[in-house]
């Protein structure tokens, strides 16, 4: 047990992070350990891999993502804000760069190979540009006169600009939604919520008319005879097969023939195996989440820290949101995965120095610390 007397980074480090929060973040990792065992085999091996390449890589990559995780939530304010900016930088080099060398796939380039390793630089762009929005909201709301809240559109607009043209439509739907919501905490004008939600119904107007895939999955959703629909109703047989406790580890049908089954699909494939019971135990800890990081973020009197929590928290319970709805063909199809369940490096990584922000970020400080990064603040920017 650590002690409360010693005065060491692990014991200050313990007694101050959000545990309980610490514990459903672990829950879900472990989680997603067991249904990517339960869905990653048959898709493997009908490309012709050892039928634990996806599971064996999993848990290559939650390794680093722990490592990631715990050593992001020792940083402070002032080192997140230090960090996003590096990480975002080099996210948008990657980007450009994926646009102008990255393979196509689909009719997408979305992915750039480094030393072997396939990266998706837009994953780790999104938790670094909230954390950046967020401390230019903070900066406005101090000081009035900066004009921090214009720099924060120029940068989305940036960003989403990137993402339209690799194109990535559920990405940029994700940062929109985050962005909004930070926008709408951090205390805009009614007159911007409503400007905001036409720019918003405007574009998808024009993905709509401009982008044929768009189209085509929005006509599918809307009419299912449309075009091809069998992953969405493979993901729904799934459901209804599975019932509340389900057919059984190993037992799952769609799995063997649906091609996204240990990503986009996956939780359709743990609620064939495991039960309805399962896919609200995992409803609930995104929630608990959720819930627990904005609780904690209203709680502390750093406007950064609020505003950067907050931002993150939503960002994590959106990407869940989406994903989860397109298993229930609530919304149409769009590539996201499950935060820590889906299979997917750059995604598990991504999210890992997500949450390690957020668990940073939510941590208990002293009011005289708080005190002192505002003084700080007010001398020099991050």
């Amino acid at each position: 047990m650590i002690s409360r007397e010693q005065r060491t980074p692990l014991s200050e480090w313990w007694w101050t992070v959000d545990r309980l929060l610490l514990a459903a973040i672990i829950a879900l990792m472990l989680a997603g350990v067991i249904l990517s065992l339960a869905a990653s085999p048959p898709v493997a091996t009908r490309i012709g891999l050892d039928p634990f390449h996806f599971f064996n890589r999993h848990i290559l990559f939650l390794v680093p993502s722990v490592i990631v995780l715990i050593g992001v939530s020792f940083m402070t304010p002032r080192q997140i804000r230090r960090s996003a900016l590096v990480v975002f930088a080099i996210s948008i080099v990657l980007i450009l760069a994926t646009l102008l060398i990255g393979p196509e796939v689909k009719g997408a380039k979305r992915w750039i190979t480094i030393l072997g390793i396939n990266i998706q630089a837009s994953e780790s762009a999104k938790p670094a540009f909230v954390v950046i929005a967020a401390w230019l909201f903070s900066e406005s709301a101090r000081k009035p006169e900066m004009p921090a809240t214009s720099m924060a559109i120029v940068l989305l607009m940036m960003l989403v600009s990137l993402l339209v043209m690799q194109p990535d439509f559920g990405q940029t739907m994700l940062i929109l939604m985050a962005w909004g919501s930070l926008f709408f905490i951090a205390g805009m004008r009614m007159v911007w919520v409503f400007g905001l939600g036409a720019t918003a119904a405007g574009g998808l107007l024009m993905a709509y008319f401009l982008v044929p895939h768009v189209a085509g999955r929005i006509k599918r959703f809307m009419d299912p005879a449309s075009g091809d629909t069998f992953q969405v109703d493979t993901a729904m047989e799934a459901f209804s097969n599975g019932g509340w406790f389900g057919l059984g580890p190993g037992e799952g049908i769609a799995k063997r023939s649906l091609p996204d089954s240990h990503t986009d699909f996956v939780f359709a494939v743990g609620a064939e195996e495991f039960g309805i019971l399962l896919c609200l135990a995992v409803l609930a800890l995104f929630a608990f989440i959720v819930i627990r990081a904005m609780s904690r973020a209203y709680a502390t009197e750093d406007l950064f820290s609020r505003f950067a929590a907050s931002g993150l928290a939503i960002l994590f319970g959106v990407q869940a949101a989406i994903n989860m709805a397109v298993n229930l063909h609530l919304i149409p199809a769009k590539g996201m995965t499950l935060p820590f369940i889906s299979y997917g490096g750059s995604s598990m990584i991504s999210l890992a120095y997500s949450v390690g922000m957020l668990l940073a970020l939510t941590r208990m400080r002293p009011r005289t610390e708080v005190e002192a990064i505002d003084a700080h603040v007010a001398r020099t920017y991050a």
